[in-house]
């Protein structure tokens, strides 16, 4: 009985110290935890929607496009001769060190008789130039037309059965966030697809105001240049340009012409062997709020017209300086580029609509494009087609007219102080005689960059003058 009591007892106080433990390290070790632990609050989103309507992003189906402009995408290969350092033996047998340099890029075809378009950085200076299809069948090219101002090219191959081509889109319907594919044959790998949307249109990255690219998301690397940016119906919207990189390759952003401004220029070059641009004829400037305040204007967005140019398609139709362009055609016009993508794709003798802004009322004006009559000679400044009147006064029979001098250039105090002035006629330049700025560009263009540029004016007080410059 004494062992049963003395077991009963020991049992007790077991449970006891057992209990006491829980009490004094378990639940107050419970206790702490919770204490220390933080409720994260769960957001909701708050919807007016429907409980049943769908969140899911319907469904997009490239493959139809892909298949319809794989086969048109083709690789472009372009063998030059550059120079290279001379070695002792060029020195001594004076010979000229060269050697080939091969490029490469993409084109689109756009015709079935063999027409293709790329870039004209893809093109230039080519000793021979080959296009391999989509068939892996290569054919040597001929260069028909390149306009470099907006780095198109246009190409052909000779071919005796119709190509598969791609067809225009219209870039001005372009929105963005819509999807588009970039299709490309970098590095003779055959056509490649990749898919994003379009991130922003009317995009300069020249800074020069001469750009209006549609900026895309799609991979583009080295190689795709000329390749094309079609939507989901397989039609061309933009020929594939640029990316903007720190690296050489691809890290976001690229850039494509868009095709409205494409199309313009194969046209041109086909009908007229070169590009004809339509000139609004006014000296404009973008605004914003530094602009703004400037020529003391509230609006921020927009074209601000500087000047009209005299005897301009603006001129005629009745826009003055201060007028603010808002809209042109039907594209709303906010910043330089978007009035410079419109102009790209319209000749001489298009009637464009010009919407403006004049003491707070919006009008409308018919204005009637005129072929470009000004051309800028950095060294001098604005040179403008000179007219009959122009010629009487200084007793010549061509030349071009000096409108504006270039204040930013060092020669500008030079020819202040040798008496040149707006108003003087430039009658030869390297010893070819102008009749229009059309001559001064193609002199430019073609002139050897290490050769004297010689210019020959005649002053206000009928007096030729010669200049020299290295």
């Amino acid at each position: 009985m004494k062992k049963i009591l003395t077991l009963i007892l020991v049992s007790a106080l077991g449970g006891i110290f057992t209990l006491g433990a829980y009490k004094l390290f378990i639940e107050k070790e419970n206790e702490l935890t919770i204490e220390h632990t933080k409720e994260i609050p769960i957001a909701i989103p708050v919807t007016y929607n429907t409980p049943n309507a769908s969140l899911s992003i319907p469904d997009i189906n490239f493959t139809v496009a892909a298949e319809n402009t794989i086969h048109t995408v083709v690789h472009v290969k372009n063998t030059s001769v550059v120079s290279q350092q001379p070695t002792i033996q060029d020195f001594m047998f004076g010979r000229r060190s060269q050697k080939a340099q091969i490029g490469t890029g993409s084109g689109v075809i756009i015709s079935p008789d063999g027409y293709i378009i790329t870039n004209n950085h893809v093109i230039d200076d080519s000793k021979e130039l080959t296009v391999t299809l989509n068939n892996n069948k290569t054919y040597n090219a001929k260069i028909i037309g390149t306009d470099d101002k907006t780095d198109i090219a246009l190409i052909k191959i000779e071919v005796d059965e119709d190509l598969p081509f791609t067809s225009f889109g219209d870039s001005d319907q372009a929105k963005i966030g819509e999807w588009v594919l970039a299709v490309g044959n970098p590095f003779n790998l055959t056509s490649t697809v990749t898919a994003g949307i379009i991130s922003a249109k009317s995009r300069d990255l020249s800074g020069r105001n001469s750009q209006s690219f549609i900026q895309t998301d799609a991979a583009v690397n080295p190689g795709n240049s000329g390749g094309a940016l079609v939507n989901t119906n397989g039609e061309l919207i933009g020929i594939n340009t640029a990316i903007s990189s720190q690296t050489g390759s691809y890290i976001g952003y690229s850039f494509a012409v868009p095709s409205n401004i494409a199309r313009k220029v194969v046209n041109d070059i086909m009908e007229f062997g070169n590009v004809q641009n339509g000139i609004l004829g006014i000296i404009p400037r973008a605004l914003n709020s530094y602009t703004a305040e400037r020529f003391g204007v509230s609006e921020t967005e927009g074209i601000y017209v500087e000047e009209v140019e005299e005897g301009s398609g603006a001129d005629f139709a009745g826009i003055k300086s201060g007028d603010i362009i808002k809209k042109i055609g039907n594209v709303e016009i906010t910043k330089f580029s978007d009035l410079r993508g419109f102009l790209d794709t319209k000749g001489p003798n298009d009637i464009v609509n010009v919407t403006i802004l004049r003491d707070g009322n919006e009008e409308e004006f018919p204005v009637t494009l005129f072929k470009n009559q000004t051309f800028t000679l950095p060294i001098i400044g604005i040179l403008r087609n000179a007219n009959s009147k122009d010629l009487k006064q200084y007793k010549v029979k061509n030349g071009v007219k000096i409108i504006r001098l270039n204040t930013n250039t060092p020669y500008y105090k030079h020819w202040v102080n040798n008496g040149v002035q707006v108003g003087d006629i430039i009658t030869a330049i390297n010893g070819i005689k102008v009749n229009s700025v059309d001559d001064i560009q193609d002199i430019m263009k073609n002139r050897n960059q290490s050769e004297l540029l010689q210019i020959e004016l005649i002053n206000s007080s009928g007096e030729m003058e010669r200049y020299n410059f290295r």
